[in-house]
C-alpha cells in the first residue's frame, strides 16, 4: 500500500491462524484473505474479510482416482 497498490488480497494454502495471527491480520491493510480448509478453523469465518474454500471435493477426486489406478494429474488439466 505505500508503494502505491490500490488493494492487497491473501491468499495461503494452509491458514495458520496461531498466536498474533488474527490481531494482525485484524490490523493489516489487506482488504480479502483467503484460504483453504487444509487446518482446521473453529468458525466457517474467522474475519470479516476472510473466506475459507474448502478442498474437499478435490482431495475426495484425488483419493478415489488413486483408488481405482487413475491419473491424478488429469484433475488439473484443462
Amino acid at each position: 500500500m505505500e508503494q502505491g497498490a490500490k488493494s492487497v488480497t491473501a491468499i495461503a494454502t494452509h491458514g495458520v491462524l496461531s498466536g498474533p495471527a488474527l490481531d494482525r491480520l485484524r490490523e493489516s491493510s489487506i482488504r480479502k484473505i483467503i484460504i483453504t480448509d487444509t487446518i482446521e478453523t473453529k468458525e466457517k469465518k474467522v474475519l470479516d474479510n476472510m473466506d475459507i474454500v474448502t478442498v474437499a471435493d478435490v482431495f475426495g477426486s484425488a483419493i478415489n482416482r488413486i483408488h481405482n489406478d487413475e491419473s491424478v494429474s488429469a484433475l488439473f488439466e484443462f
